[in-house]
Protein backbone atom coordinates (compact mmCIF):
# COMPACT_ATOMS: atom_id res chain seq x y z
CA UNK A 1 0.00 0.00 0.00
CA UNK A 2 1.28 3.76 -1.05
CA UNK A 3 2.17 5.65 1.99
CA UNK A 4 -0.23 8.65 2.33
CA UNK A 5 2.32 11.73 2.42
CA UNK A 6 1.36 13.59 5.56
CA UNK A 7 0.36 17.42 4.98
CA UNK A 8 3.20 19.69 6.64
CA UNK A 9 1.20 22.45 8.69
CA UNK A 10 1.88 25.88 7.41
CA UNK A 11 4.82 27.10 9.72
CA UNK A 12 4.20 30.37 11.74
CA UNK A 13 6.18 32.60 9.95
CA UNK A 14 3.51 32.17 7.05
CA UNK A 15 0.91 34.04 9.05
CA UNK A 16 3.26 36.87 10.11
CA UNK A 17 3.24 40.00 8.29
CA UNK A 18 6.93 40.71 8.64
CA UNK A 19 8.63 39.49 5.35
CA UNK A 20 12.45 40.59 6.50
CA UNK A 21 14.11 42.87 9.10
CA UNK A 22 17.39 44.70 7.73
CA UNK A 23 18.85 48.09 7.71
CA UNK A 24 17.38 48.86 10.80
CA UNK A 25 13.79 48.57 9.38
CA UNK A 26 10.92 45.72 9.16
CA UNK A 27 9.83 45.18 6.34
CA UNK A 28 6.25 43.90 5.90
CA UNK A 29 4.99 41.86 3.34
CA UNK A 30 3.10 44.58 1.38
CA UNK A 31 5.94 46.40 0.89
CA UNK A 32 5.62 49.46 3.41
CA UNK A 33 7.93 49.28 6.89
CA UNK A 34 8.21 49.83 10.40
CA UNK A 35 10.79 51.55 12.54
CA UNK A 36 10.71 50.92 16.52
CA UNK A 37 12.22 53.26 19.32
CA UNK A 38 12.29 52.48 22.82
CA UNK A 39 10.98 55.07 25.36
CA UNK A 40 11.93 55.74 28.60
CA UNK A 41 9.19 56.40 31.24
CA UNK A 42 8.52 58.92 34.24
CA UNK A 43 7.15 58.86 37.42
CA UNK A 44 4.35 61.01 36.72
CA UNK A 45 2.69 60.57 40.04
CA UNK A 46 6.27 61.94 41.65
CA UNK A 47 5.79 65.08 40.03
CA UNK A 48 4.53 68.56 41.15
CA UNK A 49 1.47 69.74 40.26
CA UNK A 50 2.85 72.24 37.39
CA UNK A 51 4.92 69.22 35.75
CA UNK A 52 2.03 67.42 35.76
CA UNK A 53 0.00 70.46 34.15
CA UNK A 54 3.08 70.52 31.64
CA UNK A 55 3.30 66.82 30.86
CA UNK A 56 -0.59 66.62 29.63
CA UNK A 57 -0.52 69.71 27.50
CA UNK A 58 3.44 68.64 25.79
CA UNK A 59 1.40 65.35 25.49
CA UNK A 60 -2.02 67.04 23.77
CA UNK A 61 0.66 69.12 21.58
CA UNK A 62 2.05 65.84 20.90
CA UNK A 63 -0.89 64.27 19.73
CA UNK A 64 -2.50 66.82 17.76
CA UNK A 65 0.52 67.73 15.81
CA UNK A 66 0.86 63.93 14.43
CA UNK A 67 1.04 63.56 10.58
CA UNK A 68 0.77 59.82 10.95
CA UNK A 69 -0.44 57.14 12.99
CA UNK A 70 1.90 55.44 15.58
CA UNK A 71 1.83 52.41 17.70
CA UNK A 72 2.54 52.98 21.16
CA UNK A 73 3.29 48.91 23.11
CA UNK A 74 4.00 48.24 26.54
CA UNK A 75 6.02 44.83 26.76
CA UNK A 76 5.75 43.06 29.61
CA UNK A 77 8.50 39.84 30.61
CA UNK A 78 9.68 38.20 33.48
CA UNK A 79 13.59 40.09 34.62
CA UNK A 80 16.09 37.55 33.30
CA UNK A 81 19.06 38.60 36.01
CA UNK A 82 21.45 35.61 34.58
CA UNK A 83 24.32 37.50 34.17
CA UNK A 84 23.87 39.27 37.44
CA UNK A 85 24.02 35.65 39.09
CA UNK A 86 26.74 35.07 37.05
CA UNK A 87 28.50 37.74 37.70
CA UNK A 88 27.90 37.01 41.74
CA UNK A 89 29.17 33.18 41.44
CA UNK A 90 32.36 34.89 39.77
CA UNK A 91 32.67 36.79 42.92
CA UNK A 92 32.11 34.43 44.88
CA UNK A 93 34.90 32.25 43.50
CA UNK A 94 37.35 35.05 43.06
CA UNK A 95 37.46 36.48 46.67
CA UNK A 96 39.66 34.80 49.36
CA UNK A 97 37.49 36.31 52.08
CA UNK A 98 35.84 33.41 53.53
CA UNK A 99 33.14 35.76 55.44
CA UNK A 100 32.50 37.63 52.39
CA UNK A 101 32.31 34.60 50.44
CA UNK A 102 29.20 33.41 52.80
CA UNK A 103 27.77 36.65 52.17
CA UNK A 104 27.50 36.46 48.97
CA UNK A 105 26.39 32.97 48.69
CA UNK A 106 23.21 34.28 50.53
CA UNK A 107 22.64 37.32 48.63
CA UNK A 108 22.87 35.05 45.53
CA UNK A 109 20.41 33.17 47.31
CA UNK A 110 17.93 35.47 47.82
CA UNK A 111 17.92 37.19 44.87
CA UNK A 112 17.18 34.21 42.95
CA UNK A 113 14.59 32.87 45.54
CA UNK A 114 12.84 36.67 44.93
CA UNK A 115 12.66 36.71 41.62
CA UNK A 116 11.39 33.22 41.39
CA UNK A 117 8.79 33.40 43.87
CA UNK A 118 7.52 37.19 42.98
CA UNK A 119 8.09 36.51 39.39
CA UNK A 120 9.18 40.25 39.25
CA UNK A 121 7.87 41.81 35.67
CA UNK A 122 10.48 44.17 33.13
CA UNK A 123 8.59 46.53 31.69
CA UNK A 124 9.88 48.08 28.04
CA UNK A 125 7.79 51.20 26.06
CA UNK A 126 8.07 51.19 22.13
CA UNK A 127 6.32 53.33 19.62
CA UNK A 128 6.44 51.87 16.18
CA UNK A 129 6.04 54.72 13.59
CA UNK A 130 5.08 53.20 10.11
CA UNK A 131 5.96 54.61 6.50
CA UNK A 132 3.65 53.43 3.54
CA UNK A 133 4.38 55.01 0.38
CA UNK A 134 0.35 56.75 0.35
CA UNK A 135 1.25 58.81 3.36
CA UNK A 136 3.98 60.47 1.37
CA UNK A 137 2.58 63.69 0.89
CA UNK A 138 5.64 64.98 -0.48
CA UNK A 139 4.72 63.30 -3.75
CA UNK A 140 1.63 63.59 -6.06
CA UNK A 141 -1.26 62.02 -5.75
CA UNK A 142 -0.83 59.59 -8.78
CA UNK A 143 3.02 59.23 -8.09
CA UNK A 144 1.81 57.64 -5.00
CA UNK A 145 -0.24 55.38 -6.59
CA UNK A 146 2.46 54.40 -8.94
CA UNK A 147 4.39 53.26 -5.74
CA UNK A 148 1.82 51.48 -4.94
CA UNK A 149 0.42 49.48 -7.45
CA UNK A 150 4.47 48.73 -8.92
CA UNK A 151 6.07 45.66 -7.15
CA UNK A 152 6.72 47.15 -4.00
CA UNK A 153 6.25 43.43 -1.75
CA UNK A 154 9.19 43.07 0.07
CA UNK A 155 11.06 40.57 -2.33
CA UNK A 156 10.54 42.70 -5.07
CA UNK A 157 12.17 46.25 -3.07
CA UNK A 158 14.68 47.26 -4.91
CA UNK A 159 17.74 49.40 -3.02
CA UNK A 160 16.20 52.84 -4.52
CA UNK A 161 12.95 52.33 -2.46
CA UNK A 162 14.64 50.80 0.53
CA UNK A 163 16.86 53.79 0.56
CA UNK A 164 13.66 56.17 0.15
CA UNK A 165 11.74 54.58 3.00
CA UNK A 166 14.65 54.57 5.49
CA UNK A 167 15.08 58.26 4.91
CA UNK A 168 11.19 59.04 5.30
CA UNK A 169 11.28 57.12 8.49
CA UNK A 170 14.89 58.26 10.05
CA UNK A 171 12.99 62.04 9.24
CA UNK A 172 10.10 60.51 11.15
CA UNK A 173 11.17 59.69 14.44
CA UNK A 174 14.10 62.06 14.62
CA UNK A 175 10.72 64.40 14.46
CA UNK A 176 9.09 62.21 17.19
CA UNK A 177 11.99 61.97 19.20
CA UNK A 178 12.20 65.96 19.83
CA UNK A 179 8.19 65.88 20.83
CA UNK A 180 8.44 63.34 22.92
CA UNK A 181 11.94 64.88 24.84
CA UNK A 182 9.62 68.02 25.81
CA UNK A 183 7.93 65.66 28.28
CA UNK A 184 11.29 64.24 29.62
CA UNK A 185 11.07 61.34 27.83
CA UNK A 186 14.38 59.68 25.98
CA UNK A 187 14.53 57.76 23.38
CA UNK A 188 16.61 54.90 21.70
CA UNK A 189 15.89 53.71 17.81
CA UNK A 190 16.62 50.01 17.82
CA UNK A 191 18.82 48.89 14.98
CA UNK A 192 18.94 45.33 12.92
CA UNK A 193 19.85 43.55 16.52
CA UNK A 194 17.67 44.71 18.52
CA UNK A 195 14.62 44.64 16.50
CA UNK A 196 15.76 41.10 15.83
CA UNK A 197 15.65 40.36 19.17
CA UNK A 198 12.71 41.99 20.09
CA UNK A 199 10.07 40.18 17.70
CA UNK A 200 12.42 37.06 18.56
CA UNK A 201 11.12 37.78 22.55
CA UNK A 202 7.15 38.53 21.65
CA UNK A 203 6.77 35.69 19.04
CA UNK A 204 8.95 33.31 21.31
CA UNK A 205 8.45 34.23 25.51
CA UNK A 206 8.78 30.78 26.93
CA UNK A 207 12.48 29.56 24.96
CA UNK A 208 14.12 33.35 24.90
CA UNK A 209 15.48 33.58 28.45
CA UNK A 210 17.08 30.13 27.90
CA UNK A 211 17.89 30.39 23.87
CA UNK A 212 20.10 33.36 22.73
CA UNK A 213 20.45 34.50 19.74
CA UNK A 214 23.53 35.39 17.93
CA UNK A 215 25.32 38.42 16.73
CA UNK A 216 24.35 39.60 13.83
CA UNK A 217 28.06 40.79 12.93
CA UNK A 218 28.85 37.36 13.01
CA UNK A 219 26.01 35.96 10.76
CA UNK A 220 27.42 34.99 7.27
CA UNK A 221 24.72 35.63 4.86
CA UNK A 222 23.64 35.77 0.69
CA UNK A 223 22.49 38.28 -0.68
Amino acid sequence: MAKEKKKLAPSTQQHLDIAEIRDDLVILKDGTVRSVMMVSSINFALKSEDEQEAIIQAYITFLNGLEHSIQIVIHSRKMNIDSYLDSLHKQQRETGNDLLRSQIADYTDFVSELVEMGEIMQKRFYMIVPYDPLSNKRKGFFARVRDVLSPTSAAKLNQKQILERQEQLTRRTEILSGQLASMGLNTVRLDTQGLIELYFTVYNPDIFGKEKLADLTKVRYEE
